[in-house]
């Protein structure tokens, strides 16, 4: 099985499309279908569907694309090893790419100051950050492109991944420090909670649609005969509250996004009747997986993150 078949076969599983695919790799066409013919006979079944101009994974070339990648992955960690001279491996430090996926909301307001700390431990590892949807990165994970996945949602078991890291955390509403107009008889907590129906009234600054806390929020809401609009959408959290500090509206975000802000004391959390509502911090890697060392190291550094900054 040549390595230069499988580079191809992944281009074109990523790609959808065998021209493209040509054009990428510096091919022709006909030198990419050959090479994926080759390796179709080798592998004894067919990897790709013709649809139309593109090229569908039938169910064996998706299953061999998370393998695929592992022998790249492989060859590139024994290339590492080589090069790494006479040192024993005890000795020799950590190298080569650690691939790490998340939504957006989470990877603004927890990655930096984990990879911080894992560059600090792994100067020589190269570290890949990839933000999408949590569908996209799952998918990812199934296909080896990815090492590790973390998200922040209700707990959940994928097939074929295994679930490593697990924390609760509470997600909460927030205002300006100076209240919102309407708002000013609920400045004090002693005051009491903050009707739901006046609640949903405020200007709203909210990560997208489909994100795992706003879904539960509009879930809930809708329970009680009840919407919240939001004025503005984005994913990162750290726009959004610095948006509420400067008395744009009202948002509901992790604690962990909105903490330091309410230290500074710039936003404060809005109690309200709705009991409160928490998701889990989670982390995921595919169980045919073989866990480098870089790793190991960053799911310490995260646990050890978790138990110090984040959870209760």
């Amino acid at each position: 099985m040549e390595f230069r078949n499988i580079i191809t076969f992944l281009k074109v599983a990523e790609l959808k499309n065998f021209s493209k695919a040509a054009e990428k790799l510096g091919y022709s066409q006909s030198a990419v279908t050959v090479q994926i013919k080759q390796l179709e006979k080798e592998l004894g079944t067919r990897l790709f569907e013709r649809v139309g101009k593109g090229a569908v994974l039938t169910e064996s070339g998706q299953d061999f694309v998370f393998h695929a990648n592992e022998i790249l992955n492989t060859v590139k960690q024994a290339v590492d090893a080589v090069r790494g001279g006479e040192k024993k491996q005890s000795e020799r430090e950590i190298t080569g790419v650690l691939r790490v996926g998340s939504v957006e909301s989470v990877s603004t307001a927890l990655l930096p100051e984990i990879l911080m700390e894992f560059h600090r431990i792994c100067p020589q590892v190269e570290i890949v950050v990839h933000t999408s949807k949590r569908d996209v990165l799952i998918e990812e994970i199934r296909g080896n492109s990815l090492d590790l996945f973390l998200t922040l949602e209700k707990k959940a078991d994928y097939p074929g991944l295994v679930r490593k890291i697990l924390h609760r955390e509470e997600i909460i509403f927030i205002r300006p420090g100076k209240p919102l107009p309407g708002m000013e008889k609920y400045v004090s907590e002693e005051e009491g909670l903050l009707p739901l129906e006046d609640l949903v009234r405020l200007p709203f600054v909210l990560t997208e649609r489909g994100e795992s806390y706003r879904y539960e929020l509009e879930r809930i809401l809708a329970e009680r005969d009840l919407r919240v609009e939001a004025q503005l959408e984005i994913g990162n959290t750290e726009t959004i509250v610095h948006m509420v500090e400067a008395g744009f509206g009202a948002s509901f975000l992790p604690f962990f996004s909105a903490r330091h802000a309410i230290e500074k004391g710039t936003v404060r959390q809005v109690k309200t009747e709705l009991l409160p509502l928490s998701m889990w911090i989670q982390m995921y890697y595919h169980k045919n997986k073989w866990i480098t060392p870089q790793m190991e190291v960053f799911l310490a550094v995260a646990e050890k993150y978790f138990q110090q900054n984040v959870c209760e």
